[in-house]
C-alpha cells in the first residue's frame, strides 16, 4: 500500500490533531473523506479542514473505494454499528478511545475484525511515543526488580456545558471512560497483566463520574490506586514502585508537552525528558507500518477488550450501571 486512505466518521473536534495534521505531515497518507450525522456541518468541515468528499452516510463512507482505514471519533455510545459496517466493508479502523460503550461491545468488534481480517486499532496515542516506550524497556529489563505499588492519576477540566458528551450518560461519558482509561491501559501495559478491581468510589455529577478513585490488585502482587477526574487542574502521572527502584512518568499522556521519565535506585536517580515526534505523529506512524505489514497492533484486539473490562467493573462499583 503506497498511500494509506483514510475516511472519518464524525466532524470531530479530535480529528485535526489526530488524524489531519498526522497525515499532511506525510506523504503516504491522505484523509479522503468525512462523514457525520448533520450534513451541513459534515461539509463545513471538510471544506475547513480541505477534505475533498462529504459522504452523505457513514454506510457511505465505508463503501468507498478510496477510504483504506476509517478513523471513528464518534461517541462511545455511537461506536459498534458504525464501526461493524466498517469492518463488514473490508475497512480496517482506528478507533478513538475508549473502544467501545462496553465490553460486550468491544468484544463484538474485536471478534468481527477477526473474522473479517482489517485491524481495528484503539487510538491510545501515548502508547506510541518513545519515553513511553521508554518506561517500558526499563521495567522490561527488571531494573525496579518486582511491582509492588503503582499509582496512576489523570485530572482535566471538562467544562460542564450543555451537549458535552463526556457528561451525558447515554453517550458514554464520565472520567473513566475519557481520562481513567488511559490510567488503566498505560498501568495494564506497563505491568503486562489484567487487575482485578478491588474497590471504586464515584462522585457522580449529571449520572457519570465527576470523579472516580479506584484500588486494583495484580496477580503478581502489585497493588495500584488509579484516579481520574473533569475538574482538573490538567497534570497525569504514572509511577511505579519496585523492590530495587522507583519509576515515574509525568505528562505521560501528551509527552510532547513537557513529558518526563526519571528512574531512582541505589545508584542514584535518572531522568530524560521527552523527544522525538509527537504521540499523534507517532500514532500515525505505526498505523502505516500496520496497514504496510510492517508491524503488529499494539492496541486493539484483546487489550481493547480487556481495558474496557477493568471499566465497567470501576463504573458499576462507583454507582454507574453499564449500558
Amino acid at each position: 500500500m503506497s498511500l494509506l486512505r483514510i475516511g472519518l466518521l464524525g466532524a470531530s473536534r479530535i480529528a485535526p490533531k489526530a488524524v489531519i495534521a498526522p497525515a499532511r505531515a506525510r506523504s503516504d497518507v491522505t484523509v479522503t473523506a468525512v462523514a457525520a450525522r448533520d450534513p451541513d456541518k459534515a461539509r463545513a468541515y471538510a471544506e475547513a479542514h480541505g477534505i475533498a468528499v462529504v459522504a452523505p452516510s457513514y454506510e457511505a463512507l465505508a463503501a468507498r473505494e478510496d477510504v483504506d482505514l476509517v478513523y471513528c471519533a464518534l461517541p462511545p455510545s455511537a461506536h459498534l454499528q458504525p464501526c461493524l459496517t466498517a469492518l463488514q466493508a473490508g475497512k480496517a479502523l482506528l478507533i478513538e478511545k475508549p473502544f467501545a460503550m462496553n465490553a460486550a461491545d468491544a468484544r463484538t468488534i474485536v471478534e468481527a475484525a477477526e473474522r473479517v481480517g482489517p485491524p481495528a486499532l484503539e487510538a491510545f496515542h501515548y502508547r506510541f511515543h518513545s519515553l513511553f516506550g521508554q518506561a517500558l524497556e526499563i521495567v522490561r529489563s527488571g531494573r525496579l526488580g518486582p511491582i509492588r505499588r503503582a499509582d496512576g492519576l489523570f485530572e482535566a477540566q471538562i467544562a460542564d456545558k450543555p451537549g458535552e458528551l463526556r457528561w451525558i450518560p447515554a453517550m458514554g461519558g464520565g472520567g473513566t471512560m475519557d481520562l481513567g482509561c488511559y490510567v488503566l491501559h498505560a498501568l495494564r501495559t506497563l505491568l503486562g497483566e489484567e487487575p482485578e478491581v478491588r474497590s471504586a468510589t464515584a462522585v457522580l455529577r449529571h449520572g457519570v463520574d465527576a470523579e472516580m478513585e479506584a484500588e486494583l490488585a495484580f496477580p503478581s502482587g502489585a497493588a495500584a490506586h488509579v484516579r481520574s477526574s473533569m475538574s482538573g487542574p490538567r497534570r497525569d502521572h504514572i509511577v511505579l514502585e519496585g523492590e530495587r527502584g522507583t519509576l515515574r512518568l509525568d505528562n505521560f499522556v501528551a509527552p510532547q508537552n513537557g513529558g518526563r521519565l526519571t528512574l531512582t535506585t541505589a545508584e542514584g536517580e535518572q531522568a530524560w525528558a521527552a523527544e522525538g515526534p509527537g504521540t499523534y505523529d507517532a500514532q500515525m506512524a505505526h498505523v502505516v507500518a500496520v496497514m504496510q505489514g510492517r508491524a503488529q497492533p499494539l492496541t486493539g484486539g484483546a487489550d481493547a477488550v480487556a481495558n474496557m473490562q477493568v471499566i465497567d467493573r470501576m463504573r458499576l462499583l462507583g454507582g454507574m450501571p453499564i449500558a
